[in-house]
C-alpha cells in the first residue's frame, strides 16, 4: 500500500548547505537572499536594480593524468567547488588516463564569491577516493577574461594547508590604558570548518599571534561549528607595525595537528576604528603551499563569467512591449525587429540569443506566437523543401531550446525506460561488419562462439525491439505531451503544408516536426542521456555503441526512410522493415499529435497550471533519533520526495525513477524557498541528539542556528521558472553589441523609402527599427544614473501597443 503525505512546516524550510559571505559583516547573524528565478509563475517585482553573477561551465577533457590503480590506470571524474562548496560532479570515466566529459553547466552565485576550483579525483570502490589535482581560477583571473577563458591548465597538488573553508566570528578592539593602550580580540565562534578527522568532525582550537606572543583557547571535540567566548588581551605598542594574526587548527593526539585557516588583522587601521566585529573569512597559509611540477596531467576547461546590473521592470518594458508588438502583428506588421535580431547575430551568439529570446516570450505568454513568426520567415526564404530547417538559424535554435524548456519530462517519459534498459542490459551490438569484433560477444551455449552472422542478426533483433518499444510509447503519448508543444507542432505542420501545397511535398509538412521532434531532441537525448539528465553517468563503450545505431535508426525514421537516408550506410538494410513499419506509425502519431484546437489546447493547459510541476524528485534518506543520552539509537528510512514550488511530499515507493545527487537537491529547495520572507537566518546543519546539539555542542534545543541557512549558489535547469527582467537585461545587452549595425540597418531603410522616421503626436518615432535605437539610449542611461548611484530615470519613449 503506497501512501503519500504533504509536508507544509510551519517553519520556514531549512536548506541545509554552508553559505559565503563577505570577509567580514557588521550583522553576524543575519542570513543572506539568494539570487537567481522565481519558483512562482507571476513574474517577480524588483523595487531597485540586483547585481547578478553566473558562471558557464564546460567541462570538456583531460589527458595524461597519473595511475592510481593498480592496472596503471584511473577512473577520473571532477568535482567543482565555488568559495569551497562542492556545487557539480561529473560522470566517472573508468580505466583511462585521458577521460573526456563534455559536460556543461550554469551556475547562479553571488557577486561576492572569490574563487572556483576543479578537482581530479579517481574513484575507488573499496577505499577512499584519490585527490590527482586541482586548477582554481579566481573572480579577478575570470574577469579579466571578458569572452571567457578557455583552454588547457596543469593540475595542481592538491595542498592541505590551502585546502581550508570557513569562517571565525571575532571582536577587535582597542582599550585604553594607564601606561598603554591595550588589544583585545575575543574569539566567539567559527562555522563550517573543514572536517580534518575520520569522524566527518574536527577538534579545533585557535591560536592568537601578535607582537611575539602566543595564546590559545580550548580544545572543542568533534565539531565544525565551535563557540569558544575566550577574550585575549596584548599590550599595543605605540607605532608597532606587526599585524595581529589567528590561527584555527585541528587538535590531533598522535599526528600533527592540522591547519584550518587563517585570518590577518591590520592593527593600524584597527587603531583607527578602536572597535571591529564581524565573520571573517578564513585564508590560505600561502606561505607553506606547494606547487606541482606539471605531472599531474591537464584539464580543458571553458569558463564563462557573466555579471549584471539588473534594472527594476519598470525600465524594460518599453523593450518588451516592442517586441511583444512584433510578435503578435506577426507577419501583418512591419515585422523588420527580428530579422534584423537575427541578421546581426553571429553565428556563435546565436544559441544564446535564441534562448534569451525564447525565455523572454515565455514569460509573456507568446511562446507560440514567436515560433510561428520564425517558421514564417524561415519558409519565406526558403525554396527547396529538402533543405527547409537545415540550417542553425534562428528558428531552428529557439525551437530546440523550446522542446527543452517546454518537453523535457515529457521526453523522460517516453526515452527513460528505453535507456534504462539498454544500460541494464549491456549487450553487444554492432550493425556494421567491418566492426564485428567475435570475441567480444562470448558464447552461445556449449562454449561454441556466435558467427560474425550470427552476431549481426542478433544485434538487429535488438535494436528491432528497442525501436518498437520506443514507437509504442511515442503513439500513446499524444495526450501526454504538453499543449503548448502541440499547438507549436500544428502551427509548424500548418505552414509548411500552406507553403509547399503539391501532392509531391505531402511528406514535407510531416519531415518539418520530425526534424525537431525526432532529429534535434530524441536522436540527441538517446547518444548522450548524460547530457539530458537521463542518466547519472556516462555509458561506457559497448552501451555507448548501442546508443549511437539506436540514435541511428531514430533518425531513419524521422527521415521518413528516404532513399538518401538509406543509401548512406547499406549495413543498415536488415532493419529497414522495420523502419517502414515505424515511419507509418510515426505519421500517425503526428497527425493526432497536431490534431489540437483552440478550446482543447486551453484545457489541456488550464489543467496543467491547476498542478504545481515537480522541480525535483527522488529517494532521500530521513534520520530519526530515538531516546536521549548515551542509550540513544539513529535509524535512516529510505522515502521518495518530490519538491515543487507548493509543498515538499513523500511516499514510501516512487512513482517515476529519477536519482538525484545532494547539490541538485540543495540548489532546487534554494530555488522554491527564495520566495519564503519567513526564512530563517540561520539553522543546525547537525541533529539534537541526546540533550545537545551534534553540530555546536549546545545544550539548549531552541537555541538559535549555528550556521546560515541560506547559500545563493544554484544550478540552472531547464525546467527553472523564468526570471523576466534578467532575460530582458540579456536581450539588451546584446542589442547594445550590435547597435552599430542596428543603426546601419535603420539608415539603409531610411535611404530605401527616401524619408525620414515618421513621429506620433509625443515625439516618438513610429518605426519600430528607431523605436528599438530610443529604448536602448534610455537603457543606457538608466544604468548610467544606477552605477552613478541615482535611482533610473523612467524612460522617455512610452510606447502604445496596436491591438
Amino acid at each position: 500500500m503506497e501512501w503519500r503525505r504533504s509536508l507544509r512546516p510551519r517553519a520556514p524550510l531549512p536548506v541545509l548547505a554552508p553559505a559565503c559571505q563577505p570577509r567580514h559583516s557588521r550583522c553576524p547573524r543575519e542570513g543572506t537572499q539568494a539570487s537567481g528565478s522565481l519558483p512562482a509563475r507571476p513574474p517577480r517585482r524588483r523595487p531597485a536594480m540586483a547585481r547578478r553573477s553566473s558562471l558557464f561551465i564546460r567541462i570538456v577533457e583531460g589527458k595524461n593524468l597519473p595511475a592510481k590503480d593498480i592496472t596503471g590506470s584511473s577512473d577520473p571524474y571532477c568535482i567543482v567547488k565555488v568559495d569551497n562548496e562542492p556545487i557539480i560532479r561529473t560522470a566517472t570515466v573508468w580505466k583511462t588516463l585521458c577521460p573526456f566529459w563534455g559536460e556543461e553547466y550554469q551556475v547562479h552565485l553571488p557577486p561576492t564569491f572569490h574563487a572556483v576550483a576543479f578537482y581530479v579525483m579517481d574513484e575507488d570502490a573499496l577505499s577512499r577516493d584519490d585527490v590527482i589535482g586541482k586548477v582554481c581560477l579566481t573572480r579577478d583571473m575570470l574577469a579579466s577574461h571578458p569572452k571567457g577563458f578557455s583552454g588547457w591548465t596543469h593540475l595542481m597538488e592538491v595542498d592541505r594547508n590551502e585546502e581550508v573553508q570557513g569562517e571565525i566570528h571575532l571582536r577587535l578592539e582597542v582599550v585604553p590604558g594607564t601606561h598603554a593602550s591595550r588589544l583585545r580580540c575575543s574569539v566567539l565562534e567559527a562555522r563550517d570548518l573543514a572536517p580534518k578527522d575520520r569522524n566527518g568532525a574536527s577538534d579545533p582550537f585557535v591560536r592568537v599571534h601578535y607582537n611575539g606572543r602566543t595564546q590559545e583557547t580550548s580544545v572543542v571535540k568533534k565539531s565544525c561549528y565551535p563557540r569558544w567566548n575566550e577574550t585575549f588581551e596584548f599590550e599595543l605598542e605605540e607605532g608597532a607595525a606587526e599585524a595581529l594574526s589567528v590561527e584555527a587548527w585541528d587538535w590531533d593526539l598522535v599526528s600533527r595537528n592540522d591547519f584550518l585557516g587563517k585570518v590577518v588583522v591590520n592593527v593600524q587601521r584597527l587603531c583607527s576604528a578602536q572597535q571591529e566585529e564581524g565573520w571573517f573569512r578564513l585564508q590560505p597559509d600561502q606561505s607553506k603551499s606547494r606547487r606541482g611540477e606539471g605531472n599531474l596531467g591537464s584539464l580543458q576547461l571553458e569558463v564563462r563569467l557573466r555579471d549584471e546590473t539588473v534594472l527594476p521592470s519598470t525600465c524594460y518594458q518599453p523593450l518588451v512591449q516592442l517586441l511583444c508588438q512584433e510578435v503578435k502583428l506577426g507577419t501583418q506588421g512591419p515585422g523588420q525587429l527580428i530579422p534584423v535580431i537575427e541578421e546581426t547575430t553571429s553565428a556563435e551568439c546565436r544559441q544564446e540569443v535564441a534562448t534569451t529570446l525564447l525565455k523572454l516570450f515565455l514569460g509573456q505568454g507568446l511562446a507560440k506566437d514567436f515560433l510561428d513568426l520564425l517558421f514564417q520567415l524561415e519558409l519565406g526564404r526558403t525554396s527547396e523543401a529538402n533543405t527547409l530547417f537545415r540550417s542553425n538559424s534562428l528558428a531552428s535554435k529557439s525551437m530546440e531550446c523550446f522542446l527543452k524548456v517546454a518537453g523535457m519530462r515529457y521526453l523522460h517519459g517516453i526515452l527513460g525506460p528505453i535507456i534504462d534498459r539498454v544500460f541494464e542490459e549491456k549487450k553487444y551490438v554492432e550493425l556494421d561488419p567491418s566492426k564485428v569484433e567475435v570475441k567480444d560477444v562470448g558464447c552461445s551455449g556449449l562454449h561454441r562462439p556466435l558467427t560474425e552472422a550470427e552476431v549481426l542478426e542478433q544485434s538487429a533483433q535488438t535494436l528491432r525491439t528497442h525501436l518498437v518499444a520506443l514507437l509504442s510509447a511515442l503513439c500513446r503519448s499524444v495526450r501526454a505531451c504538453p499543449a503548448v508543444v502541440r499547438a507549436t507542432f500544428r502551427q509548424l505542420f500548418r505552414r509548411v503544408r500552406e507553403r509547399f501545397p503539391s501532392a509531391q511535398h505531402q511528406n514535407v509538412p510531416f519531415i518539418a516536426v520530425t526534424s525537431f521532434l525526432c532529429l534535434r531532441f530524441f536522436s540527441p537525448a538517446i547518444m548522450s542521456p548524460k547530457l539530458f539528465h537521463l542518466r547519472e553517468r556516462h555509458a561506457d563503450a559497448r552501451t555507448s555503441r548501442t546508443l549511437l545505431l539506436l540514435a541511428k535508426v531514430v533518425q531513419n525514421v524521422g527521415n521518413l526512410d528516404t532513399p538518401v537516408s538509406r543509401a548512406k550506410e547499406a549495413w543498415m538494410e536488415p532493419l529497414q522493415p522495420t523502419v517502414r513499419q515505424g515511419v507509418a506509425q510515426l505519421k500517425d502519431f503526428i497527425t493526432k499529435l497536431v490534431d489540437i484546437e483552440e478550446k482543447e489546447e486551453l484545457d489541456l493547459q488550464r489543467a496543467l497550471n491547476s498542478q504545481a510541476p515537480p522541480v525535483k524528485e527522488g529517494p532521500l534518506f530521513i534520520h530519526r533519533t530515538k531516546g536521549k543520552g548515551p542509550l540513544a539509537s539513529s535509524s535512516f528510512k529510505k522515502l521518495y520526495f518530490s519538491l515543487t514550488t507548493e509543498a515538499l511530499s513523500f511516499a514510501k515507493t516512487s512513482s517515476s525513477k529519477c536519482v538525484n545527487e545532494l547539490n541538485q537537491w540543495l540548489s532546487a529547495l534554494r530555488k522554491v524557498s527564495i520566495n519564503n520572507t519567513g526564512l530563517l537566518g540561520s539553522y543546525h546543519p547537525g541533529i539534537f541528539r541526546g540533550d545537545r546539539w551534534s553540530c555546536c555542542h549546545q545544550k539548549d534545543r531552541t537555541d538559535q542556528g549555528c550556521d546560515r541557512t541560506h547559500s545563493r549558489v544554484t544550478l540552472q535547469e531547464w525546467n527553472d521558472p523564468l526570471d523576466h527582467d534578467l532575460e530582458a537585461q540579456l536581450l539588451y545587452k546584446h542589442l547594445l553589441g550590435v547597435e552599430a549595425a542596428l543603426r546601419e540597418k535603420q539608415r539603409l531603410l531610411s535611404g530605401e523609402t527616401g524619408t525620414s522616421s515618421p513621429t506620433d503626436r509625443g515625439g516618438a518615432p513610429k518605426d519600430p527599427l528607431a523605436q528599438l535605437l530610443c529604448v536602448l539610449q534610455d537603457l543606457r542611461e538608466a544604468h548610467s544614473s544606477s552605477l552613478a548611484g541615482a535611482p533610473p530615470r523612467e524612460p522617455h519613449h512610452l510606447l502604445e501597443l496596436q491591438t
